[in-house]
């Protein structure tokens, strides 16, 4: 599975994991923690082209192609 989505370009980051007891003293800190993007394989068809594409996309990516049309965002985006 791909690690960022080709549309939205959202891939993963590194974020802070801090206990209760780190916030309250800053004692002890538990370091840093790779968050995840939510990635879905997802097959589009694009009626312009009479194709269909699969695709690793983000949620919002999914979302963002249900309102404005496959044909529009994947060429705004450089895959078609």
């Amino acid at each position: 599975m791909a690690k960022i989505c080709p549309v939205t370009k959202k891939g993963s980051m590194m974020a802070g994991g801090y206990s209760n007891r780190t916030r309250a003293t800053q004692f002890n800190p538990t370091g840093s923690v790779r968050k995840y993007t939510n990635l879905q394989k997802k097959r589009i068809y694009v009626p312009e082209l009479k194709k269909t594409i699969t695709l690793t996309l983000s949620t919002k990516a999914i979302k963002t192609i249900q309102k404005r049309g496959a044909h529009s965002v994947l060429k705004k985006a450089g895959i078609i």
